[in-house]
């Protein structure tokens, strides 16, 4: 009986750790967020912090990882924003022959370049392989002024962007 007590510990005790989804390895506790700079030629205020926010937000209700303030944690986030754009998807014709189109919808659009570095000295070939390099985008289709609905807009496009860059992260286990 204590025997299989034992094995059972020692099986449990190799596996890694799964919470609401993720599966983080047992031998990683710390993890770096860095500040997500805005590098797009648009520059929204307060969406950098944001981004970084809604990043350290996922990774503390979803893991028992710790945020730490040092790049030498077991595994590390960093990035910048590249791309801000709001563009027209559909067009409206006006009625007037001499008047341009108008756009009927427009588009916001937010990518984000994110690397995610596995850290820790003990990860073995296969954990280290999960460290990425990768653009997300998201969007987000409005019609009327973005000034009304920009905030709105950016907070579901924050949701996904986090959510796709912590499951890449962490889904990969």
């Amino acid at each position: 009986m204590v025997f299989v007590l034992l094995l059972t510990a020692s099986i449990f005790n190799s596996c890694s750790i799964t919470l609401s989804g993720a599966s983080i390895p047992p031998k990683m506790k710390t993890i770096y967020v860095q500040y997500i700079d805005n590098n797009a030629l648009f520059v929204k205020n307060g969406l950098s912090q944001d981004i970084t926010e809604a990043l350290k937000s996922r990774i503390r209700s979803q893991t028992s990882l710790s945020i730490v303030n040092t790049p030498e944690a077991d595994a590390a986030f960093t990035g910048s924003i590249t791309s801000y754009t709001i563009a027209p998807v559909s067009i409206q014709a006006t009625g007037n022959s001499n008047a341009p189109p108008i756009a009927n919808a427009s588009r916001l659009t937010v990518t984000v370049k994110i690397k995610y570095t596995v850290n820790f000295e003990e990860a073995t070939p296969a954990e280290k392989k999960v460290s990425f390099e990768q653009d997300f985008t998201k969007t987000a289709d409005f019609t009327g002024d973005i000034g009304s609905q920009e905030n709105a807009l950016l907070v579901t496009i924050n949701k996904q962007l986090t959510e796709d860059i912590f499951n890449k992260a962490f889904a990969n286990w």
